[in-house]
């Protein structure tokens, strides 16, 4: 027997590890009523994590079976997106969440095996060889799937000390990353209380274009590997940007740092996809999907502002309304956006605002730059877990370094 063969004797198939418990579907009209949350696709992050988002409860019939406490994991074995981000992708029920329910889309784990931890399963669905297994395994063009089968054949590695500590490590990152983003939700719902307070989102006879700027023009990139944002990447609970790509800029919408992008197409603008630029590099020029509109403070007008604007209720019924286009596919332009009146603000309170904002904001571009220091550290991390050669003084150093 080989030195591989004998290190891999003591591995194990999920199908020696968990059993699977298919979600259902549910009555559309019992939404919204006291129940359980339901965890479908959009409760899962591309590549596994939980995605926190306008979760809706469910009043129906839901057998016990089907019910998620936290702690519990479930994943998806379908995917809507061809580069297979969803496939296969695993999260965990938060504490906050409380009790969830199984859609038709995705599949509860239940842990069999004594010999192996729930947080440790979790990780190991999060590793980047775990992701091209099922990349590999596809099923479909359209819409791709991961048969049970290939899925339950998947072999994962013992719980050795090493990797458990490598474990530790990663739930300490993944809890950091997570305070961060709590100070970001806190800081969006605290400054949009105070941008209520201005009075100038109500209604008035001040035109928003004497404050704003829909689709500004705005420099072509001037480099061929131009910051990309897709339509993914715009948060809907908080003001950050987190992920964006490199690619040659080919049209779409341009941007720079201080601009706000808001999804202008059915269901991303009804849920609420909003996001504030500020990770370009001075004067440089960002790209981004032809459905976003961009929105731009005017000269003397608090950068921030078009933000909250853009997250302010009525404004964005003012939106939705405007909306045109065939089912499914309906759009808002950003000439029909911008027919919008608000009060004349008080020159002296917005400024204030503005003042208070924009040192809020620095705080939080800073927890944005660390919590993505940390998740280049997770993924290096996670790289080494399944191969189990990362020892873990070596990676507590590499953590100490990235921080």
């Amino acid at each position: 027997m080989s030195i591989l063969e004998n290190s891999m004797s003591d591995w194990q198939t999920l199908g020696e590890v968990v059993t699977l418990q298919r979600g259902t579907t549910y009555l559309s009209r019992r939404l919204g009523e006291p129940g359980p949350v339901l965890l479908g696709l959009g409760a899962i992050q591309r590549h596994g994590g939980f995605k926190k988002g306008q979760l809706k409860t469910y009043g129906g019939e839901s057998a016990d079976k089907l019910l998620l406490r936290p702690g519990d994991l479930f994943l998806s074995l379908k995917d809507v997106t061809q580069d297979a981000a969803l496939l296969g992708a695993v999260a965990r029920v938060p504490t906050s969440v409380g009790v969830g329910r199984l859609t038709q889309d995705t599949v509860k784990l239940t842990i069999k095996a004594t010999d192996v931890r729930a947080d440790y399963l979790y990780w190991v669905l999060r590793t980047p060889q775990y992701r091209e297994y099922c990349r590999q395994h596809a099923i479909g063009t359209t819409n791709l799937s991961l048969s049970r089968e290939d899925f339950l054949s998947y072999s994962i590695p013992p719980a050795t000390a090493d990797r458990v500590k490598l474990i530790i490590l990663l739930e300490a990152i993944e809890s950091k990353i997570a305070v961060n983003d709590r100070i970001a939700a806190t800081y969006d719902s605290l400054f949009q209380a105070k941008f209520v307070e201005l009075g100038t989102a109500e209604e008035g006879d001040c035109p928003v274009t004497e404050l704003v700027d829909f689709n500004p023009r705005t420099p072509r990139p001037s480099q061929e590997d131009a910051v990309y944002v897709d339509m993914a990447a715009l948060p809907t609970r908080q003001s950050s940007i987190r992920t964006w790509t490199r690619r040659p800029p080919k049209g779409g919408s341009r941007f720079q740092n201080g601009d706000t992008l808001l999804a202008r197409i059915t269901p991303c603008l009804e849920n609420r996809k909003t996001g504030y630029v500020d990770f370009l590099k001075e004067n440089e020029t960002g790209a981004g999907s032809t459905e976003f509109i961009v929105m731009r403070s005017r000269e003397g007008v608090p950068p921030e502002f078009s933000y909250f604007l853009a997250r302010d209720e009525r404004f964005r019924e003012h939106a939705i309304r405007k909306m045109v286009g065939s089912s499914g596919r309906q759009r808002v332009s950003a000439a029909e956006a911008a027919q919008f009146f608000v009060r004349r603000p008080n020159l002296g309170r917005l400024s204030a605002f503005g003042a208070e904002v924009g040192a809020a904001f620095r705080h939080l571009k800073s927890l944005m730059e660390e919590s993505r220091v940390l998740e280049r550290l997770r993924d290096t991390l996670l790289l080494e877990l399944m191969s189990g050669r990362l020892r873990v003084k070596d990676a507590q150093k590499v953590a100490e370094e990235a921080v």
